[in-house]
């Protein structure tokens, strides 16, 4: 299932101004031996999921979801939490500093759980079961299979962000040898779609709810479902070794769980939409049948 803008003002409330230097917040041993103190929570904005309305702090579904998180935390540990949001557009540093950082911060950014990954950072149990689709302009007639893609796609330029699954996605297409074929990146998903669209010599992979967002509104694009990828699950990511995880996965597990949970269902469909949310949900039933 996922930068660099312009320059923000410092005076939104409760947000911190992206900084290069290392993230921190309180671990959950020092918070509650005072009974208060603050975590920081990085996102890579993506609409419908962390994304800010004007000067307001994040909303979306994995937003809503830590906020769940927390609160459940002061209700179950009798203590306050104070939550500072600090966007990080590209999407590359966002990782590099969630991985980097120390003590109470956890990162959204719809990273894709592997096992390389969980040697650099702690991640919760998954809250979304993923398709990556490779997308083109409507006027490319459709992919019949990966094997003819060689042919396909000569005189291609691809799109990726960096250090996503997507660009390791594009790099083995590139490895095929396909004639005349380029590789540009880009630091957001609305670069990637832009770039798409511009003309019938562009492809990219995307996660299949930011394909059906810009299809719904419109964009003409073509999914080629001989390149989707299902193998893919979501989680949200926090610095290895974090003593904030073992709660993150006691909160996901209690009850039904909360990816199963009525809650959860709503925040989908309040931000996604009725018909993304349920393809999504049949999305993530496949996964758990397999």
């Amino acid at each position: 299932m996922n930068t660099d803008g312009p320059e923000r003002s410092s005076e939104r409330p409760d947000l911190v101004p992206a900084a290069e230097s290392r993230d921190r917040g309180d671990t959950f041993r020092e918070l509650s031996a005072r009974g208060t103190g603050s975590v920081v929570v990085l996102f890579s904005p993506s609409e419908g999921w962390a994304h800010r309305l004007g000067d307001e702090e994040p909303t979306g579904v994995t937003a809503d979801l830590v906020r769940d998180f927390f609160r459940w935390v002061e209700e179950r540990e009798g203590i306050e939490v104070e939550v500072r949001w600090v966007e990080e557009e590209e999407w590359g540093r966002f990782y590099r500093r969630v991985r980097d950082a120390a003590g109470g911060v956890l990162g959204i950014g719809n990273v894709t759980i592997t096992a390389e990954r969980r040697e650099e950072v702690d991640f919760s149990p998954p809250y979304l079961n993923n398709v990556a689709v490779l997308i083109t302009h409507e006027d490319v007639p459709e992919l019949p299979s990966m094997e003819e893609a060689y042919s396909h796609f000569a005189g291609f330029t691809a799109y990726p962000r960096r250090g996503t699954l997507h660009e390791d996605r594009i790099e083995a297409l590139r490895d095929q040898g396909i004639p005349d074929f380029h590789v540009q990146y880009v630091n957001s998903i609305e670069a990637v779609i832009a770039a798409v669209l511009e003309g019938p010599d562009r492809l990219a992979w995307v996660d299949i709810h930011n394909f059906w967002r810009a299809a719904e509104q419109g964009a003409p694009l073509r999914r080629h479902p001989a390149g989707d990828d299902r193998s893919e699950s979501l989680g949200i990511i926090l610095p290895r070794g974090s003593d904030w995880t073992p709660l993150l996965e006691a909160f996901f597990h209690e009850g039904e769980g909360y990816p199963s949970s009525l809650r959860y269902r709503e925040l989908l469909e309040t931000h996604l939409g009725e018909g993304l949310a349920g393809l999504l949900q049949e999305v993530g039933a496949e996964a758990d049948e397999r």
